[in-house]
């Protein structure tokens, strides 16, 4: 049963805070519109975690530190844990095989099982504290990327703590605040909805002017690009103590040899690897064969890691495709653009790829709408692309849980061994694109029109060496100016809050 609020309370929110701002710059508007007791999570270097202790922009009633309850440990209690995965009805290895710290990406410490339980059970004794101490009516956040942020997610969710998650609906300038990742509230369906009937032209125009690799593009250009900034965050974490190698899991291991090692090694990586793409990966496609489109997703993000958690190796993924395919259709793969700012893939992962017979793996600077246009079909993880190819009128797939999956041809792959039917299923699949008109009537009435990396970016630039360095200490009048500025920039994400809480 969920939870209701007596009209003489206070909601009682909680907020994740890290070193995204976002969060904690809805709480300072929030409070100023709405009565309201607040609580935050804190998650941060030490550092920052001084403006935290002392800041008086927002009130929170109580503060925790999330890495000061977890400790360097190899403790913990098997039974302890089943109990709370009984409790919570939460699959704990899930989650943490596929955070991005214990497996497969972290380069600086390599996470034992015993040590993996023992930070699982600190943070669940830390969550398991919190709900004691405070009957908590909202949880607010972004969309969960890490382990522990997911793990507090999924708890709340269990407590009939109404999430009230910040995303982008797969896009660009517009954020979805939902109970669910990437889910409208209370829309199970398209069906028997009212909506605007905009032509095809229209249509096409909205994605243009919507489009979510326009809004990445612009963001990734400017992500600690400044070589200025770039020289600057180096002299600083020279003279910085990193303490926090020893204090916060996340960062186990980097001390600064280590890390100037990696930055040189990845940067000659990098070059190394864009290199054989110029050489080897297709440049230029002539559009004769029919095909399906596969966009590869960037590793180590959410929509794989937490989406699409049992489809984490995307190479398997295409070759799975390309044996479902008919035989008069090839399979072409885009390599994302994104993926630059993970120092590309190893070179022998884009050799497999290329092994697999009928698959084509071309350049990742190839215009993708283009490759979507003259598609058949579109396939995808959990990307953006399959929304993008509705806007062409083609069908798509996918494997995680999308937004754009209320779409009636956009479909889920339920069934592995099913997916060549499925293929055959889809490729003969029309639009209708009076489902369209209604996704995209949904979309503007419940998002705001807030472009979270556009403020990441202008935070990033002002406190972060343009997001080189977040180890900093920050300024509370800074802060406080800077978000005074901004402040209309906020209103609709805030009036967007408000309407949530209040529907409680």
């Amino acid at each position: 049963m969920d939870k209701h609020i007596n009209s003489t309370d206070k909601p009682k929110i909680l907020f994740w805070l890290d070193a995204d701002f976002t969060h904690f710059a809805i709480a300072y508007f929030l409070q100023k519109r709405y009565d309201c007791e607040l609580y935050a999570i804190v998650d941060v270097t030490n550092k920052p975690k001084k403006f935290f202790e002392t800041q008086k922009l927002v009130n929170f009633k109580k503060i925790w530190y999330f890495h000061d309850n977890i400790q360097a440990t190899k403790e913990h209690d098997v039974s302890y844990l089943q109990e709370i995965e009984n409790k919570y009805g939460i699959n704990l290895w899930k989650l943490a095989i596929n955070e991005r710290i214990f497996h497969r990406f972290f380069d600086f410490h390599k996470f034992s099982r015993n040590e993996i339980l023992s930070i699982t059970q600190q943070s669940v004794n830390l969550f398991e504290k919190i709900f004691q101490d405070v009957d908590l009516d909202f949880f607010i956040s972004s969309a969960p990327a890490f382990f522990h942020t997911e793990l507090f997610y999924e708890i709340c969710k269990k407590k009939n703590i109404k999430c009230l998650l910040l995303s982008m609906p797969k896009l660009g300038g517009k954020s979805l605040v939902s109970e669910v990742v990437y889910r409208i509230d209370g829309v199970k369906n398209l069906d028997n909805l009212e909506f605007t009937n905009r032509t095809a032209e229209e249509i096409l125009s909205y994605i243009q002017d919507n489009n979510p690799y326009d809004v990445l593009k612009k963001y990734r250009q400017n992500y600690s690009n400044s070589k200025f900034d770039y020289i600057n965050s180096a002299l600083q974490y020279a003279k910085n103590d990193n303490s926090h190698e020893k204090t916060h899991y996340t960062y186990f291991g980097r001390n600064k040899f280590k890390v100037l090692s990696n930055v040189i090694k990845f940067s000659m990586k990098k070059r190394i690897r864009e290199n054989f793409m110029k050489n080897n990966l297709i440049t230029h496609i002539k559009f004769t064969t029919p095909y399906v489109y596969f966009q590869m997703s960037v590793d180590m993000e959410r929509n794989i890691l937490i989406d699409t958690p049992f489809y984490t190796d995307q190479i398997e993924i295409i070759r799975t495709v390309a044996k479902s395919l008919p035989v008069n259709y090839r399979l072409i793969v885009k390599e994302n653009p994104g993926q630059s700012h993970r120092e590309w893939r190893q070179i022998s992962e884009y050799k497999q790829i290329m092994s697999i017979p009928n698959v084509s793996l071309v350049h990742p600077h190839i215009i993708g709408s283009d490759l979507i246009k003259n598609s058949s079909l579109v396939i995808s993880l959990a990307g953006s692309s399959p929304l993008e190819a509705t806007f062409y009128k083609k069908p798509a797939i996918v494997f995680g849980n999308v937004i754009y999956s209320l779409i009636p041809t956009i479909v889920k792959v339920k069934e592995l061994e099913k997916l060549p039917d499925l293929i055959k299923q889809m490729l003969t699949t029309k639009i209708d694109l009076s489902y369209l008109n209604k996704f995209i009537d949904l979309i503007e009435r419940n998002t705001a029109n807030f472009d979270t990396f556009e403020f990441q970016t202008k935070f990033n630039e002002k406190f972060y060496f343009s997001g080189s360095l977040f180890d900093v200490e920050l300024n509370e009048q800074e802060i406080r100016q800077f978000l005074d500025e901004i402040q209309e920039y906020f209103e609709e994400l805030i009036d967007l809050h408000i309407k949530k809480i209040q529907k409680q």
